[in-house]
């Protein structure tokens, strides 16, 4: 495109220059050979007062060597025969006899080429007897062409000036709409390419700054897309991880003997595919990151209605094992704006935690408080505590611990955050881990005393701990 702007311009600069430069460059050489010409008729006209006075050789001799032309032995005066008296010729001709002749018939000035290059004007003149004498002024090429070629020079120049310059032009204001589009165009490879960071400069002429938002607006959404889809791989696979904790444990119930030994290691086989699944779908998250999945306006939920429904499943399982447990804060409405499957899962993988992370008998207890800004769900627990915290914060891991993949926190993180809150990790007043989770109901972050936020540096002690995911 921009080679095809230089073209188009050059072709029409250059038609324009010869258009106009031409016929002004004859118009100049034209004026020329008439400035010339112009000269000699007033030189041939000097001559005209004394050849009315006298037609004597000598006396017209004299006459024309005092004029310029005359003493440039450029002009001549040719006399007819007068009376008895021959034809006269005075100063040195240059035009033949047959010209000099036709110009005395036809009575007005002519111009006649002269052999070796110039021309000469013949000005017939009336003498006092009737008859017509011939006034000749040589022309030399110099003086009809005196001018022309600097002017074809300066003509040439200025339209080479203006061809040159259009060129620049044409050149800047095609690289100004070819570069946009190249970038367009190599940040469509790389987007086509897998690398979901490309975006492209909102810049150059209208229609390609539209076209660079249209672009930026379709990556976002494809990056947004893929995040949304691999987040919901990720949650549904850790969601599954619920009735496996409660199917793994349950197997610890059924004693010895080969049909025992054949459902623990199917739990056990079923655990470790989910797990995969999850790694994969965290493994395959782009690097830009995006928000969380928080619910939008108008989604939201009764959170103690919520967490007496989860409690009452998790309480059953408590109690095989031997738990106490504790709930506080749920006797009343307590709106919040997150979305009742976002909180249910959040409440899932806290809960969870608890249970494959304490050993059986552990109490824990889960508190809710109602503040004027924020909502504050508490889950604490009476174990050995978080051996990692910084793992434990971290989103996702290596892989290298099975049964678990560093999702749980990170689900309840992004409830946390898609609400303008945050999650701590701290020592619970039963002595073992506690998980505050704030979520905001004005959409701004809010923090507390005693803990360490998610993402953030985390308080270490001297206490002893166990890991948790």
């Amino acid at each position: 495109m921009r080679w095809a702007l230089v073209k188009v311009c050059l072709a029409v600069t250059t038609m324009v220059v010869v258009a106009f430069a031409v016929p002004l460059g004859l118009v100049v050489q034209e004026m020329a050979s008439d400035r010339a010409f112009s000269n000699a008729e007033r030189q041939a006209a000097t001559i005209g007062p004394t050849l009315s006075i006298t037609t004597d050789p000598v006396q017209l001799r004299k006459a024309v060597e005092s004029t310029q032309m005359g003493a440039a032995r450029r002009m001549a005066v040719h006399l007819p025969a007068i009376g008895d008296s021959p034809p006269v010729g005075i100063g040195e001709g240059r035009a033949g006899e047959r010209a000099v002749a036709e110009t005395r018939r036809m009575g007005r000035a002519t111009t006649a080429s002269v052999p070796g290059g110039g021309s000469a004007l013949l000005q017939p003149t009336a003498l006092g007897s009737g008859d017509i004498a011939v006034v000749e002024v040589f022309v030399p090429e110099s003086e009809v062409s005196n001018g022309v070629t600097t002017a074809w020079l300066v003509l040439a120049g200025v339209g080479l000036a203006l061809i040159v310059g259009s060129v620049g032009v044409a050149d800047r204001l095609g690289a100004r709409l070819v570069r946009p589009a190249e970038r367009l165009a190599d940040a469509a490879h790389q987007l086509g390419e897998g690398r979901l960071g490309a975006r492209v400069a909102e810049a150059g002429p209208k229609e390609l700054r539209s076209a660079a938002v249209a672009f930026n607006a379709m990556a976002d959404q494809v990056v947004e897309l893929l995040a949304n889809e691999r987040e919901l791989a990720a949650d549904l696979s850790h969601r599954l991880r619920t009735p496996l904790t409660v199917l793994r444990l349950n197997t610890a119930s059924l004693g010895d003997g080969p049909a025992a030994e054949q459902t623990r290691a199917a739990v056990e086989q079923l655990e470790r595919e989910v797990d995969t699944i999850i790694r994969t779908a965290r493994e395959q998250r782009p690097a830009t990151g995006l928000a969380g999945t928080g619910a939008g306006a108008g989604a939201g939920c009764d959170a103690s209605e919520v967490i007496r429904d989860r409690m009452a499943f998790w309480s059953a399982l408590a109690e095989d094992e031997g738990r106490e447990v504790r709930l506080a804060g749920v006797d009343r409405t307590v709106r919040i704006p997150v979305a009742r499957p976002e909180l249910a899962a959040a409440l899932d993988a806290m809960l969870g935690n608890v249970f494959r992370h304490t050993p059986e008998g552990t109490p824990f207890a889960v508190d809710v408080h109602d503040a004027s800004d924020a909502v504050i769900v508490l889950v604490s627990d009476a174990g050995p505590g978080i051996a990692d915290p910084d793992a434990a914060l971290r989103r996702g891991n290596d892989g290298g611990r099975d049964g678990s993949t560093g999702l749980g926190l990170d689900i309840v993180r992004r409830v946390a955050e898609s609400t303008g809150g945050d999650v701590r990790l701290g020592r619970s007043v039963l002595g073992g881990t506690e998980v505050r989770v704030w979520i905001g109901l004005d959409g701004r972050t809010r923090g507390g005393a005693g803990g360490a936020r998610v993402g953030r540096g985390v308080r270490r002690g001297n206490r002893r701990t166990r890991g948790r995911a």
